[in-house]
This record gives C-alpha cells, sequence and structure tokens, in this order.
C-alpha cells in the first residue's frame, strides 16, 4: 500500500506486478494517488488486505510499518494522520490473530519526521503489539518532551495523535468509477484477486 510510482521513487509497485518468474500472485500492490487522505488510504487497506490476507491463510503475518505516509512528512505525497496509522496497526493486528493464530511480526520503515511523527506512530504499534493500545488523546511523556527540548531544541508534540477522525466508507457499499483511489482499488483487485480465488468487484 503506497503512492503511485509515477509520483515517487523509485517508480516501480503497479498493480500490474505481481510477482517475478514462477511466483506470479506473490506481490500485491496498492497504488494510492498522490495526495489520498486517511480516509481513502484506509478504504483502499480494508478493500484489499483482509479479503487477500484470509485467501492466503499465511502461517505469519508481516507487516512493515513505515511512516513516510504521513501528511508533514518531506518524501511521500500522501495526507495521512496518525489517527489513521494507529487505526491500520490495530487492524493489522486483528488480521493476525484471525488468520495466522496471532503470529505476527511487525517491522518499523520510512519517516522522515523523527520527533513529531516517527516516535508517536511507533509508540501505538508496540502498545497495540503488547495488546495495551494507546488512549488516542493521551498526553506524550513529560520526560520525553525534556529530552526532544535537550537534545533537538525543538518542541514535541504534547499528545499522542492528532485527533483526527479517520473513519472510511467500505469498499463493498459501492464504489465510484471516477473516484481515483476507487481506480487503484479496483485495478489491484482486478490483478490479484482472481488468482487467488476472489471476485474483484463487490
Amino acid at each position: 500500500l503506497h503512492e503511485h510510482p509515477a509520483t515517487l521513487f523509485p517508480g516501480t509497485g503497479l498493480p500490474s506486478e505481481t510477482g517475478g518468474r514462477d511466483a506470479d500472485g506473490s506481490a500485491v500492490n496498492i497504488a494510492v494517488p498522490a495526495g489520498t487522505a486517511s480516509a481513502g488510504w484506509l478504504r483502499a487497506f480494508h478493500a484489499v488486505v483482509p479479503p487477500l490476507l484470509t485467501a492466503f491463510s499465511p502461517d505469519i503475518v508481516v507487516s512493515q510499518h513505515g511512516c513516510d505516509t504521513h501528511w508533514s512528512d518531506p518524501l511521500a505525497n500522501l495526507q495521512i494522520s496518525l489517527d489513521a496509522q494507529r487505526i491500520a496497526h490495530a487492524a493489522i493486528h486483528r488480521l493476525a490473530h484471525e488468520i495466522a493464530g496471532g503470529r505476527w511480526l511487525a517491522t518499523g520503515g520510512g519517516g522522515y519526521q523523527a520527533i513529531s511523527v516517527v516516535p508517536r506512530s511507533w509508540c501505538h504499534l508496540l502498545a497495540e503489539a503488547a495488546g495495551t493500545p494507546i488512549t488516542p488523546g493521551a498526553a506524550t511523556p513529560t520526560d520525553w518532551r525534556a529530552l526532544v527540548r535537550r537534545t533537538a531544541g525543538h518542541t514535541a508534540p504534547e499528545l499522542m495523535t492528532e485527533g483526527v477522525q479517520a473513519g472510511y466508507v467500505p469498499f463493498e457499499r459501492g464504489y465510484d468509477p471516477a473516484d481515483p483511489v476507487d481506480q487503484a482499488i479496483v485495478a489491484t483487485r482486478k490483478a490479484a484477486f482472481q488468482r487467488h480465488g476472489l471476485v474483484a468487484l463487490p
């Protein structure tokens, strides 16, 4: 689940890229358009990932949680909130229990907002993995804020998220052929779903 390669290095990750030789169907790319916000990003995730994981039935779920999807990150051109990232962490955790007996290996990834985003997002990830999710409106630790000011000369965020409502409309309720995010979802489902015995359109 990433920004479309037409607008971001390295220019790979199209829905048509479904795996190498003798591995067709082993790769699935959801290439959302630049500017995609939290609701569209979560809609794309839920339209593709849960049904494919269920069909594939892995022994373990390995997930990579890059933070450069965040709206303030200088690398990508997405508009994702910390709240949406937190919701995705929880969704993957649930899927690991539903499909893989709770076996889940979560890794970090990219992210260039080393003070305002990465620590908070990964703190939510680790707390979710430990089974003790952090309340979205919780305050960040005062010791951490003091450390940031002392060592980096910056003012650290006071809350664990941005307080953004990160809801989405499920793809299964219908799709808009003119919507760029829905176009990305349809392209991925058409490229990948049939290989796993799934129906591409709702």
